[in-house]
């Protein structure tokens, strides 16, 4: 049963974006991509992106104290951020392990209920969810001209683009759908287990319920906003990076900004494969060509995901100097 769990856990989500980035990139040449980011990338945009990346995780840290209060935990703020810090890297090993790794390090570091914790990560990403489906209805709205027009000029409709695709193209979809129901299985197979267990639901529900007390409900408000504009504006500044994409606009960043957020719920290393494949779809609908569109998402990817690999190195050096709270000190 282990062995099956490490197979499924670890080994299919590498294999399903290994396999999707082989299909994706199989026969290009890595001398023109080596070329496009020594010669042709302005490294500076690339380089403004970074703080904002690293604010989006501090928002969060930030944000997920404020959740805590309401169920009398008190974390340090920097052990907060650094368990963010180290969620996302080791996401990047084991899909969806971060939410367990940070109310692991709270757990360890200041003695926060693991149970608690767990609760309010439940509650940070429906809300966050709620954002993203928000977001994604005013998007759509907006840029539904733009969609009319490309249609109605290349004369493209729902047959034209079903026609389009390759067997491939089918199967990467159909993987893409198959992974995302065999990780709600799993998560479906996880609560019943919290179920089981009366005091751990009952303290988890606590920290569902916990924003109904937090104490200043407007600076959760503007956490949870900064936290996606970071996000945003982390991805839109690396356009500016490529002649490709610098003219694209506002109205198709928004749009590959969430298809790519919804992509990354398939359960790979930071979405690597789907963000990919999604985003370069979304990328030649606007007009860039397919090779371009390759270039964009694998370096942008490879680069952000080099940063969030630092912040976790960077927060498991800090937290080895990090002292523990006594579980008698508040």
């Amino acid at each position: 049963m282990k062995i099956s769990n490490i197979i499924l856990k670890v080994l299919m989500p590498l294999l399903l974006g290994g396999a999707i980035l082989y299909w994706m990139y199989r026969g290009e040449d890595w001398q023109q991509i080596r070329h496009v980011m020594t010669d042709e990338m302005d490294w500076t945009w690339m380089l403004l992106s970074f703080p904002f990346g690293i604010l989006a995780q501090m928002l969060r840290g930030w944000r997920w104290g404020q959740s805590l209060e309401p169920v009398g935990e008190h974390p340090r703020s920097s052990v907060s951020i650094h368990a963010i810090f180290l969620s996302y890297a080791a996401s990047l090993v084991i899909p969806r392990v971060g939410e367990f790794t940070r109310c692991g390090v709270l757990r360890r570091y200041d003695n926060v209920s693991f149970p608690k914790a767990l609760g309010t990560v439940v509650t940070e990403r429906a809300i966050d969810s709620l954002l993203v489906m928000g977001i994604t209805a005013i998007v759509l709205l907006l840029e539904m001209s733009t969609f009319g027009t490309f249609f109605r000029k290349t004369g493209t409709n729902l047959h034209t683009i079903l026609h389009g695709f390759s067997w491939m193209g089918y199967l990467v979809v159909a993987i893409c759908v198959v992974a995302i129901l065999i990780l709600l299985h799993f998560l479906l197979r996880k609560l019943s287990i919290y179920n089981k267990v009366r005091a751990t639901l009952s303290s988890i529900w606590q920290g569902v319920i916990s924003l109904r007390n937090v104490r200043n409900v407007l600076l959760f408000v503007c956490f949870t906003l900064g936290i996606w504009v970071s996000y945003f504006l982390h991805y839109y500044l690396t356009f500016f990076c490529f002649d490709f994409t610098a003219e694209l606009g506002l109205g198709c960043a928004l749009v590959t900004f969430i298809v790519g957020s919804i992509a990354v719920i398939v359960p790979t290393p930071n979405g690597a494969g789907p963000w990919h494949f999604a985003v370069k779809t979304m990328l030649i609908l606007y007009g860039v060509a397919d090779e371009q569109a390759l270039y964009f998402v694998l370096i942008v990817h490879t680069v952000q995901t080099m940063l969030v690999i630092l912040l976790g190195i960077y927060a498991w050096l800090s937290l080895n100097f990090t002292s523990k709270k006594s579980i008698y000190n508040e």
